[in-house]
């Protein structure tokens, strides 16, 4: 009885062993393949790749499916945007720091982006 109690002990540590493994470290295998693409990338290449690395979910997990889509389109179709941006939907914030919102943030980027044209 005891030799039957110490076996399946024994057997019950093996697996949690097993399966504690960190579940990180095959993505950091696969981290430096993703850092070398962007770089032998084409330059118009090189905004969906950053799309890509972005998008990873709240846990740390990469999105999949209808919200990776829906990322990639979105990441992808803000980039453009952002190339020719002044800089502006940075300076965007109210005194407190917060992201302006609404009439406040179209004011302000109307008026950055017309300052910026005249520089």
């Amino acid at each position: 009885m005891y030799k039957l109690i110490s076996i399946t002990l024994a057997s019950l540590l093996a697996a949690n062993l097993a399966f504690a493994q960190p579940a990180a470290a095959p993505a950091k295998a696969a981290e430096p393949a993703k850092a070398m693409a962007p770089a032998a990338a084409p330059a118009a290449a090189a905004p969906a790749a950053n799309c890509e690395t972005q998008a990873v979910g709240k846990n740390g997990k990469p999105l999949a499916g209808a919200a990776k889509t829906a990322f990639m389109k979105k990441c992808t179709g803000d980039a453009p945007a952002a190339a020719g941006d002044s800089g502006c939907a940075a300076k965007a914030l109210s005194k407190d720091g917060k992201a302006l919102h609404g009439a406040a943030k179209n004011a302000f980027m109307k008026k950055c982006e017309k300052d910026a044209a005249a520089k």
